[in-house]
């Protein structure tokens, strides 16, 4: 007996010393220290593309509808692989440019048509490779509640949850004197159960500023890109301010800027709307088709901000949901340019980000009318930025994009100049380096979307 006790001693013992070795590799091969974000074996990557409309097109509108087609990660790897995504893909409902989400491993897409006789209609699709999105669930209208040309975003709850948001045309009121008093909209905030396809609860009210700011003629104009806290209790909603003239009742195009704005409510019960402000950035926190806030692995949520004099910043919320105005970074500052905005971003993980932005000094595309956009970088722990090797040209746009797949340290985009052919491309979230992955077929005046 007590011989195989110690011969039981020294096993333990060798595989102690063992798993301490490969602990040293493990760290010596990690030396980031940065922890791998989830991998989902046998994933489809979804490339949404927007047809140019035919009521006065212009190149680059995606007024024509929008067209999805599923490639395997593998094939999307594949810079021997060509798809023809606008010939052989699948239309999506929608009159104008469908606003689309995705589950996390991406065997779902779930859509809610902008504008038309169905816009507002939920729907979701099976995705099964190519062109074979399968119906599933059936179709919810939100129109009534959220009009039909909804804004709306996915929680990253479990894919259990869709939050849309909307403010009525905001209306001028005046004191008993006919002085202005305030201008507001009534705001109504709803969630969608994804899984059963249904309305769950809507709230609508309406949310003020402080007397002073709307004696000053501001209001809320727009909320979109809801997002939910860590702890699960708050949703945390951007806004895009304007300012109505006291004097004369109409909107001023230029105005000096609040503190930017975010709207806070209860979760579940969207109760309880009040108004939080930054004294860092001074831009609107709604973006445009896509997330514009994320909370990261430290529990803070960050969120861009546009249509800011002196560019674009990453604010940090803390989790008291409220501006933690220590935390400064202003894109202009990280990247050595002027009058950057942020048109879209998504985390990758780890403090890191893949940014479009453009600038003052970007080219304008005499073919769309749209500034040229890059792709960066960011270090969200570091305040720095790099702008990524990618072929630019003064026709590539990502203004209206609006999904990335983030599978492990890999970020999938899809690049091309509007109506040229493009490519998907991977960005390594840690190096920054870009690998070329899939060919994609363009149409004249088409463009490239996103990756879901």
């Amino acid at each position: 007996m007590k011989n195989r006790f110690l011969k039981l001693g020294a096993f333990a013992v060798l595989i102690g010393a063992i798993s301490l070795a490969s602990s040293c590799n493990s760290d010596e091969n990690n030396t980031s220290g940065t922890s791998e974000p989830v991998i989902t074996e046998g994933r489809y990557i979804t490339v949404a593309g927007a047809v140019m409309g035919t009521t006065n097109p212009t190149p680059g509108d995606g007024n024509g509808g929008t067209i999805v087609y599923a490639i395997s990660k593998e094939n999307a790897k594949d810079p021997s692989k060509t798809y023809d995504v606008f010939e052989n893909g699948f239309a999506v409902p929608s009159n104008r440019t469908a606003r689309l989400q995705s589950s996390q491993d991406g065997s779902t897409i779930f859509n809610i048509a902008y504008t038309g006789t169905n816009g507002g209609e939920f729907s979701k699709y099976t995705v099964n490779g190519g062109q074979n999105f399968i119906p599933t669930g059936g179709v919810v209208n939100i129109s009534q509640y959220a009009g039909t040309s909804p804004r709306w975003a996915k929680l990253f709850d479990g894919d259990k949850t869709g939050v849309s948001v909307n403010v009525t045309s905001p209306l001028i009121m005046t004191n008993a004197d006919a002085s202005y008093k305030h201008t507001r909209g009534t705001a109504t905030v709803l969630t969608l159960d994804l899984v059963n396809s249904l309305i769950a609860q809507t709230k609508s009210y309406e949310i003020p500023l402080t007397n002073t700011e709307e004696a000053q003629g501001h209001h809320i104009f727009r909320l979109d890109a809801p997002v939910l806290s860590r702890a699960g209790n708050k949703l945390i909603i951007g806004t895009w301010m304007r300012k109505t003239n006291p004097e004369t009742g109409t909107n001023e195009s230029t105005f000096t800027r609040l503190g930017a704005k975010s709207v806070v409510v209860d979760y579940p019960s969207l109760e309880n709307p009040i108004v939080i402000t930054s004294t860092v950035g001074f831009g609107d926190t709604s973006g445009y088709r896509s997330f514009n806030s994320f909370v990261g692995d430290d529990g803070n949520i960050y969120q861009a901000t546009q249509r800011e004099a002196s560019g674009s910043h990453i604010l940090r919320i803390n989790s008291s949901n409220q501006y933690d105005n220590s935390y400064v970074f202003n894109l202009d500052t990280a990247l050595g340019l002027s009058g950057t905005y942020i048109e879209n971003w998504k985390y990758a993980g780890n403090g890191k980000a893949v940014v479009a932005y453009t600038h003052s000094g970007s080219a304008v595309s005499a073919l769309s009318g749209q500034s040229q956009s890059f792709l960066a970088l960011v270090d969200l722990n570091a305040k720095t930025a790099k702008t990524l090797d990618l072929p630019y040209n003064a026709d590539m746009y990502f203004f209206q994009y609006q999904g990335y797949v983030v599978d492990g340290f890999d970020v999938y985009v899809t690049a091309a100049p509007v109506g040229q052919d493009g490519r998907i491309y991977i960005i390594n979230s840690v190096t920054g380096v870009v690998t070329l992955g899939a060919k994609l077929i363009n149409k004249p005046g088409n463009h490239f979307i996103g990756a879901f």
